[in-house]
């Protein structure tokens, strides 16, 4: 993985992030209707479906992606990191 650039790195954790939230969406909405959503007090989602649908991909996406870095950046040498940093540094 050290051959790999940083930007390569990212675009690893998020493209696959993108589709592991897709799958889930599916996965969650085939078991859920949208529309009979309710908060925690027992309101009505003012939402419409579309809306829940994407407002959950993102939280979806996001959550993924953030466990997806964790992973990386755990995966990655000490070498891996500071020179990342250096080169970062340098360029500022």
């Amino acid at each position: 993985m050290g051959a790999m650039s940083l930007g390569q790195r990212w675009m690893s954790v998020l493209w696959s992030a993108f589709l592991m939230a897709a799958v889930l969406e599916m996965v969650v909405f085939a078991l859920v209707d949208p529309e009979s959503l309710r908060w925690f007090g027992g309101d009505a989602l003012d939402l419409t479906p579309r809306a829940v649908y994407t407002l959950a991909f993102f939280l979806f996406w996001a959550v993924i992606a953030v466990g997806g870095a964790l992973a990386l950046l755990l995966c990655s040498s000490s070498d891996d990191i500071n020179r990342d940093g250096q080169a970062n540094a340098r360029t500022r």
